[in-house]
């Protein structure tokens, strides 16, 4: 296991790296499983045009798509000096999340909103790295609360001697829509370290005002 799984992520949505051959045995395990999953469901599968390659076309989008984070290394983020020594904000809104929850391994999915605030002395990455960590974390089976958590810790992490960091995700989950109850709800959830949790700071609510922005901007 990489040391970022080590550090990160545990049990069930855990990263080991594979290689593409290691991929390939995963994605020929995983038909033949579903393909008795189906059969125990009692799905006449195989009489079905529609269905004939249905498991291994689910294995090859479980492991290539829907949880590629547990298979792949952690994305390659360069930090840079602060050669400029800015201090202010640095948020990226809208970042698409795609995950599967832990409970029902059905889709949730809406948007990061990602901050964090150098110091003059410390590191910037690009904002293309936030939208990679974001992703990254969100492709395996994930709890929302904790998706969070890992976003905020990675990027206190490679923002070396950062003033802070803020994370806000807000996603609609098919587990709640399709099954139980059915409600349409958005859950919101955030996490934040350093200014953006000093009251005396206006950090945090700078951060909500550009989330509010963001409501209006045109989504991808």
């Amino acid at each position: 296991m990489s040391n970022i799984g080590n550090t990160f992520l545990k049990y069930a949505n855990s990263n080991i790296p594979h290689s593409i051959d290691e991929k390939t045995t995963v994605i020929d395990n995983a038909a033949k499983a579903y393909e008795a999953f189906l059969d125990a469901l009692k799905i006449d599968w195989r009489n079905d045009p529609n269905s004939e390659n249905t498991p291994l076309r689910v294995a090859k989008a479980y492991v290539n798509d829907l949880i590629s984070g547990c298979y792949s290394e952690p994305p390659n983020i360069t930090a840079f000096d602060n050669v400029d020594g800015y201090n202010g904000i640095v948020c990226q809104n809208n970042i698409k999340v795609t995950s599967l929850c832990s409970h029902h391994h059905a889709p949730f999915t809406g948007y990061a909103h990602v901050a964090y605030i150098p110091k003059k002395d410390g590191k910037v990455i690009g904002l293309s790295k936030l939208n990679r960590i974001v992703d990254w974390f969100s492709r395996r089976f994930q709890v929302q609360e904790n998706l969070t958590s890992q976003i905020v810790d990675y990027i206190d992490m490679v923002c070396e001697n950062n003033n802070g960091v803020a994370v806000m995700i807000e996603c609609k989950h098919s587990c709640c829509s399709n099954r139980g109850i059915k409600h349409d709800s958005v859950m919101r959830t955030a996490k934040m370290t350093g200014a953006f949790l000093d009251n005396n700071d206006n950090s945090r609510a700078e951060f909500y005002k550009f989330v509010e922005f963001a409501k209006t901007d045109s989504k991808p």
